[in-house]
């Protein structure tokens, strides 16, 4: 028998099959969410990060629970940037790539891969049967597998959390959007990077690609569709 479930979300609740649902961790590494590490570095709030972590843990250990694949998204650079050439907007754009070229004791250590930035943060370490997608741009989608791991699974409803709300998590939702994909931010396991920029994101969800929920009601739904 199909599992289907109701999650309270707004604008409005979502009804979604359970086979036909992933759960997308976006970006949780040092980088984002510990400090010293790039966000931190470069001047954004991250005290906020650790009821967010563990909203994260426990959103994962549900799915995970509720046979609900659990796939990462982690961003970064290879050692010699390869995926990020002067030509590219990234090399101008991203904070991590200006800051180490105008910083050289941190020269190949931010948002790297091998490093301790790059890393997704301990309390989320990827457990057997996870998938690790990496990235080098804001969205999930960018230049990655992830549309075809998903399509492979028959995957329509993602659910989203992770940093930042307003950069990476909200470029991976109007991604996935725009595939015809149906996002669920939880809300609560997410961290914006600049002030006001959490309001902003979550209007924009809301208003315009997908909705919103939180990582109690998740659990909630997911418990009730196990009675």
């Amino acid at each position: 028998m199909t599992r289907t479930l109701t999650l309270p979300a707004r604008p409005e609740p979502v009804t979604v099959r359970v086979d036909e649902t992933a759960l997308i961790i976006v970006d949780m590494q040092n980088a984002y969410c510990s400090k010293g590490g790039y966000i931190d570095l470069v001047g954004f709030d991250v005290s906020g990060a650790a009821p967010v972590i563990e909203e994260a843990a426990r959103i994962a250990e549900a799915c995970r629970a509720a046979g609900i694949p659990v796939i990462y998204l982690q961003n970064g650079f290879s050692p010699d940037q390869r995926e990020a050439p002067e030509t590219a907007p990234v090399f101008h754009k991203s904070n991590a790539l200006k800051f180490m070229r105008a910083n050289e004791a941190y020269a190949g250590k931010l948002i790297t891969h091998g490093t301790w930035d790059h890393e997704i943060v301990p309390e989320l370490t990827p457990q057997p049967g996870d998938i690790v997608v990496p990235k080098s741009r804001y969205s999930g989608f960018a230049g990655t597998g992830l549309e075809q791991i998903l399509a492979a699974r028959r995957i329509r409803t993602l659910l989203i959390c992770g940093v930042a709300t307003n950069v990476c998590v909200e470029s991976t939702i109007r991604d996935a959007y725009h595939r015809e994909f149906f996002p669920v931010m939880l809300a609560d396991a997410t961290m914006a990077a600049g002030p006001g920029q959490q309001q902003a994101t979550e209007f924009n969800v809301e208003k315009f690609f997908g909705w919103l929920s939180s990582g109690a009601e998740l659990r909630a739904s997911l418990m009730s569709n196990d009675a």
